[in-house]
């Protein structure tokens, strides 16, 4: 039974991967890339908003906002397109994947057209070629000078940006530090954990004037070609989109609009962020992401709770084939990351239907608790002394009966702690739901940390916001934990 699970789970792990792998679109006779999106009326552009001045958010009367130099390119492409622009946020790494499996229908985030890419993706014609700047600290100005300074050095950048790429590359003497976003980034350049960090000049600049403890130097990277600059991403043969793109490009340029009004408008905003350090201001993010945590948990736990008990009851049936599918599910959702799970669905199975970033997320906290559940329930049953269930039958009571009355109740009672424990940790566990867009606590804590240019202080808020959600439960458990202790005593 055990390698039948095994290879159970090695089915499911191949179809997971070939899930995820985008299939080989054939060749149509006419490209309709143009007039689909037309059709809709909307333009969905994939955006990580954490790359001032080219994206980030701000508070503005209280309410979240993306601007930047990006967003308003996206909103002039949209417009000459005749179409509605609608913004869809998750993380820089994962904007490839949203493109290739039709989340989105383009990528402006300060991409750049490197020649990896290119064989995912089709490109349109450079918007904007910046440099590429190396942040640190005010105090250590004097020391850096170049990209040869850091000998020995650990040096950040954004994962799979071109930046980090290019640490690799032409600093061969530092050690690569990539993480997810920009803010993390500062903080962990400000709590001196890496000693520089690799950004657009544009985006250096804008921190350094952002922030007196920050300055950017020249680091006189070499890139060369159209790599040097940004374009936006698109799907590969979608060639009447593109030529329509590069038109609205060309006219950008033609009037300069990024040096005349993007580019100032987003430094207004960095500037008036810059200045709001009280964190009472951003309380209705906070509130925000507390709300999303809560809802996302509470359902999860019923689709844990529930898918648990079930897959726990068939696992201790007698349907062989049942037995061995539910085992292999419990296997694999054990053996392979929440992260992964988290894509999965939303990536994977958004291929064949569109599935909302927040219902993906829900759906698989809650499918992963379940196989912990599961397991919960399942010890928690077979602990249960047989002579009970003998004795049961011996007095009359059905095999349904004798579960029912008998032996679940006293299991419950014994297994209500590790279900609790459970419980806890998921509402920890939908944190990862950030990394596809979903504004839970901690996406809305990197949005703080974006605006404020402050670290630490949303950090420490966003702990106490977890840890009241979370001793609040555990007094709630604890309560019906004595309840049934003294109904069975």
């Amino acid at each position: 039974m055990k390698k039948l699970s095994l290879v159970f789970a090695a089915i499911f792990s191949a179809l997971m991967i070939l899930s995820l792998t985008p299939p080989q679109q054939p060749q149509a006779a006419t490209d309709d890339s143009l007039a689909r999106i037309q059709q809709k009326g909307t333009l969905i552009m994939g955006n990580s908003p954490n790359y001032p001045p080219y994206e980030f958010t701000t508070n503005v009367n209280g309410k979240e906002k993306i601007v930047g130099m990006d967003i308003e390119i996206g909103k002039q492409i949209a417009k000459d397109l005749g179409v509605k622009l609608v913004v869809k946020k998750m993380d820089f790494d994962s904007l490839l994947v949203a493109l290739e499996t039709g989340k989105v229908d383009m990528i402006l985030s300060g991409f750049s057209p490197t020649a990896e890419r290119k064989q995912h993706v089709d490109f349109s014609d450079t918007y904007y070629t910046a440099k590429q700047d190396i942040i640190v600290l005010k105090t250590d100005k004097g020391y850096y000078q170049s990209r040869t300074s850091f000998n020995n050095k650990k040096v950040g950048a954004v994962v799979g940006s071109i930046a980090y790429d290019l640490i690799k590359q032409q600093m061969p003497g530092a050690t690569p530090v990539g993480m997810q976003n920009a803010s993390d980034l500062v903080l962990a350049l400000k709590a001196h954990k890496i000693d520089g960090i690799v950004k657009d000049s544009a985006s250096a600049v804008a921190y350094a004037n952002a922030d007196t403890s920050l300055a950017a130097i020249d680091g006189h990277f070499t890139v060369s070609g159209s790599e040097s600059g940004n374009a936006i991403a698109l799907p590969k043969g979608s060639l009447a989109l593109q030529t329509a793109i590069n038109k609205s490009i060309a006219k950008i340029k033609q009037k300069d609009l990024i040096n005349k009004q993007f580019l100032p408008a987003a430094a207004k905003y960095i500037s008036t962020g810059a200045e709001t350090h009280s964190m009472w201001h951003y309380w209705t993010y906070f509130a925000k992401g507390v709300g999303y945590t809560i809802g996302i948990s509470f359902v999860a736990l019923i689709v844990g709770a529930l898918l648990g008990a079930l897959l726990a009851f068939v696992r201790l049936g007698s349907i062989t084939w049942l037995k061995t599918l539910a085992n292999a599910y419990v296997a694999f959702v054990r053996g392979t990351p929440l992260m992964v799970q988290v894509m999965f669905i939303y990536f994977g199975l958004g291929m064949f239907y569109n599935i909302s970033a927040i219902v993906a997320g829900t759906l698989a906290v809650g499918l992963n608790s379940a196989a912990y559940v599961s397991e919960i329930f399942r010890g928690g049953i077979e602990a249960i002394a047989p002579g009970q269930s003998e004795a049961a039958r011996s007095l009359g009571l059905s095999q349904k009966d004798t579960m029912r009355y008998v032996v679940f109740p006293q299991a419950l009672t014994a297994i209500w702690p590790a279900l609790g424990n459970e419980f806890i940790s998921l509402i920890k566990e939908t944190s990862i739901v950030s990394i596809i867009g979903v504004a839970d606590l901690i996406y809305q804590l990197r949005i703080v940390q974006a605006d404020t240019y402050r670290g630490v202080l949303p950090i420490t808020i966003a702990m106490v916001l977890y840890f009241i959600m979370t001793y609040s439960l555990s007094k709630v458990l604890k309560h019906f934990e004595k309840k049934m202790h003294h109904a069975n005593a």
